[in-house]
């Protein structure tokens, strides 16, 4: 039965549009909504899995945990305190967290800062100036993953050369998978007004191979879009956690909006290199790169913001909540 307290119609818009700002693998957008009173359930979408390059779902959980930080910037913002779970119950896995939201004379106001970058926080897949990120940054940025319960490391020259390497091996074991590839193309190119990623938001090709970021074309023509440069020592990090449950890669999905958001605010932008985490022994071969027990998660680029990034499209509120047959 539903509540007679609901939240205002209002705010309820507000805090999905926040949510559902979060990246997701392919720009799936692969989450659903249940308002229930001052309770909102987020439920993984089963119809937007990604079966050949996520099978496992932990992509899809992990932009799950970033969707729910959005929202609790935004309840911030809005003038309430929450409280969350996630993977509240193991015996219903789409359920991947509870929030609970109340209104509160002293909301978090890191969190209702950062609110404000959700809408300017997109990914950038163009080359950076040879500016590297400051020390101060780079500790503001582990704090932010700490404080959602995950690690951020940087990575040494070294390390970085080792990750441009396993791109390569990357690419190599993608050569004949034809699952992946044909899975790629149905999110990404051409014209896309609702979700994936269109052909505008690709960037353009790198002049060097392996390069820092990776090249998302599935399409003829983009494969023939313009070249540049991008920078031979790119500032890398590593966010992983200590295990590796699905709450876990949720938390690990906070600690990375909190990262990025955090990042926005300061002037800097971020793509990723995640493909080399498809696979479980690439995967392992990154987390020990940090020297650090766990389970890596996201390899982050970091550079410096430059205005006209295009970014994804995404979906309307509606679509994320049941319709009146389901209710």
């Amino acid at each position: 039965m539903k509540s007679d307290l609901q939240l205002p119609a209002a705010h309820v818009d507000a805090l999905l549009t926040a949510a559902i700002a979060a990246p997701s693998m392919h720009n799936t957008q692969p989450w659903r909504f249940e308002v229930n009173g001052h309770v909102i359930d987020l439920f993984l979408d089963g119809s937007r899995t990604l079966p050949a390059e996520d099978p496992t779902g932990r992509a899809m959980r992990i932009s799950a945990g970033a969707a729910i930080f959005n929202l609790r910037c935004a309840a911030a913002s809005l003038g309430y305190g929450t409280w969350y779970g996630f993977a509240p119950y193991p015996d219903e896995p789409n359920l991947l967290a509870r929030i609970v939201l109340e209104p509160t004379s002293t909301p978090d106001e890191t969190l209702g800062n950062l609110a404000t970058q959700i809408p300017h926080r997109h990914t950038d897949r163009r080359p950076s100036d040879t500016t590297p990120v400051s020390e101060r940054m780079r500790v503001a940025l582990m704090q932010a993953a700490y404080a959602e319960g995950a690690e951020l490391t940087w990575l040494g020259e070294p390390e970085v050369d080792t990750v441009l390497g396993l791109v390569l091996d990357t690419d190599l074991r993608e050569i004949g998978d034809w699952q992946r590839r044909t899975e790629r193309a149905h999110w990404v190119g051409g014209e896309r007004r609702t979700e994936g990623i269109p052909s505008s938001a690709l960037g353009p090709r790198s002049t060097t191979y392996p390069a820092a970021v990776r090249d998302m074309a599935t399409r003829p023509a983009d494969h023939l879009r313009e070249q540049t440069t991008f920078e031979t020592h790119p500032d890398l990090t590593v966010l992983s956690t200590g295990y590796d449950k699905p709450a876990d890669q949720a938390a690990a999905g906070a600690a990375l909006e909190r990262v990025l958001l955090t990042a926005t605010r300061e002037g800097l932008s971020a793509s990723f290199l995640n493909q080399l985490l498809e696979f479980d022994d690439l995967r392992r071969t990154v987390q020990d790169l940090t020297l650090r027990p766990g389970h890596a998660h996201m390899i982050i680029r970091f550079g410096h913001h430059r205005p006209g990034t295009t970014t994804t499209p995404r979906r309307p509120i509606a679509d994320f909540l049941p319709t009146e047959e389901q209710s």
